[in-house]
């Protein structure tokens, strides 16, 4: 008799192949159901439909095609237990060897906007998962395929195998089926769970996170830390679906630079923008009437601690700025896009990294950090800063143009490990202190950074003043405005300080620490 397939998939890429290999290499019987089986027999290959086979229709819109016992048991029947193959006989079943389902799109469903909770619940698959959990429990005696991209392995390993594929074979596809239902209930639970949201408590009560290696990286932060890089969902976003256009492969510590380099450049869509970051700090950002122009000023600004950078743009390379960032050792750029001229530019540096990330904008909605015993998780930092709600404390109001330069330097502090202090001028940094254990240290490095091109300057604190000493420095370098959260219940002794010594300042109510 002839061998039995089972093919019931939602993403038919590869299907005819397959089912063609099968039918005419292999000498199998095919059963499928609904659009698999219209497929097959349009591609003038002999199949059975499911409910032909069972003797049973679909019913209830489809939801019930393949809960039957002739599916169910051929699948779970133990070749090697007499009583299975007696029962298998006794009822007609024919046992199946060959397994073939992938599930619902439920995750692109919900990444659709304005989806439904009803559209939703339609695109949970049922029988799919039931499928490929009973397949993968018997993989001792037959095999299950759950992704297109195992059907050229799996023909490789018949023709490999005279026809019989090994059971480490076997058992390999069976925990890539636990993996990928183990994810798709994930999905659900994770999207249910969030039906449940509130604007005051916008967290689940049970969070879960799982991911799919895409790639083994050199090492971790340091050589002796194993590392990888795992893609969240099915369907590849962020970095797992953007292009590396040249360069080395990357490591650990390139991506987590480039994660905050992308969160820094997301932050400036009207103008070009650039900046350039090192450990996950900015040491230069501008903006400009050019990208060109934006990465030579923020390249300029801390040249020193650009070497060895990393770079992003908001807007698509071109000629100019290739040409401006092959001048020095930079580790990697992402941008929106690249001009063919920029590119063939860019190649002269053959290990430099060059991603291309068209959706610069879209990121996790969370945050996660590991601790003893478990874990943490926030909303990103992803509010968006209105200088019409600041306060202006006082007497010296801001000009439109004064709060434009301080909305910049805000937008910079936001992204600058605390304590952060950032001094701008023209809408490019002068002066960055980051990570520093107290506000005035933060304030004189930023300040001697900025050197004499702080006369005029503007400044940025991520957090309140505890006491006025930082804005007397501040004024004492020349700084004409300063823009902080406020909170502090000190906060008068700061503005009476900056009345004092002719300084404006604005209060933004809204702190940006970043740990």
């Amino acid at each position: 008799m002839a061998r039995l397939a089972l093919l019931s998939v939602s993403d038919k890429t590869g299907l005819i192949d397959l089912a063609r290999s099968l039918v005419e290499e292999f000498g199998f019987d095919l059963i499928s159901s609904g659009g698999t089986a219209k497929a097959i027999q349009e591609a003038g290959l002999p199949v059975t439909k499911v409910s032909d086979y069972t003797g049973f229709p679909e019913i209830l819109g489809g939801r019930v095609k393949t809960l039957h016992p002739r599916i169910h048991g051929g699948i779970l029947a133990r070749r090697d237990i007499p009583q299975d193959v007696e029962q298998l006989q006794q009822h007609e079943i024919r046992p199946i060897d060959l397994v073939v389902v992938n599930l619902y799109p439920f995750e692109q469903t919900i990444a659709s906007e304005n989806v439904t909770l009803p559209e939703a619940i339609e695109q949970i698959d049922i029988g799919g998962p039931t499928l490929l959990r009973a397949s993968a429990k018997n993989f001792a005696h037959l095999t299950v395929l759950c992704q297109p991209n195992q059907y050229g392995d799996y023909l490789e390993e018949m023709r490999n195998s005279g026809g019989e594929p090994g059971l480490e074979f076997r058992q390999g596809c069976a925990l890539q089926a636990f993996r990928h239902t183990g994810a798709y209930d994930r999905a659900i639970a994770t999207y249910l769970e969030y039906q449940n949201t509130t604007e005051t408590n916008p967290l689940p009560t049970s969070y879960t996170v799982a991911g799919n290696q895409i790639q083994a990286l050199r090492y971790g932060e340091n050589p002796h830390q194993p590392a990888a890089w795992y893609q969240t969902g099915t369907v590849p976003n962020g970095w797992s679906a953007g292009k590396i256009l040249q360069g080395k492969p990357l490591s650990y510590n390139n991506l987590v630079d480039l994660e905050a380099a992308r969160r820094i450049i997301c932050e400036f869509t009207d103008e070009p923008a650039a900046a350039v970051l090192k450990h996950t700090n900015p040491c230069g950002a501008a903006i400009a009437n050019s990208l060109s122009e934006a990465y030579q000023r923020a390249f300029a600004a801390d040249s020193v601690s650009a070497f060895g950078g990393i770079v992003a743009l908001n807007r698509p390379i071109d000629a100019a700025t290739a040409t401006a960032m092959t001048k020095t050792f930079l580790e990697c750029i992402v941008a929106p896009g690249c001009e063919p001229e920029a590119e063939a530019i860019l190649k002269k540096k053959a290990n430099l990294r060059v991603l291309i990330l068209p959706d610069l904008v879209s990121g996790p909605k969370e945050t996660i950090k590991l601790i003893a015993g478990g874990f943490l998780v926030q909303t990103c930092d992803d509010e968006i800063d209105i200088p019409d709600h600041w306060q202006l404390v006082t007497e010296k109001k801001p000009t439109s143009a004064q709060l434009a330069e301080l909305l910049f330097a805000w937008k910079i502090a936001k992204h600058v490990k605390s304590n952060a202090i950032v001094v701008t001028k023209n809408r490019t940094t002068i002066g960055v202190g980051a990570g520093q254990m107290n506000r005035v240290g933060a304030a004189k490095i930023a300040l001697e950074q900025a050197g004499e091109n702080a006369k005029g300057g503007f400044l940025a604190s991520d957090g309140f003043f505890p006491f006025d000493d930082s804005v007397r420095t501040a004024a004492a370098a020349g700084i004409e405005a300063i823009v902080q959260p406020g909170g502090s219940m000190r906060d008068q002794d700061s503005i009476n300080a900056a009345n004092e010594l002719g300084l404006v300042m604005v209060i933004t109510g809204m702190r940006h620490f970043l740990h």
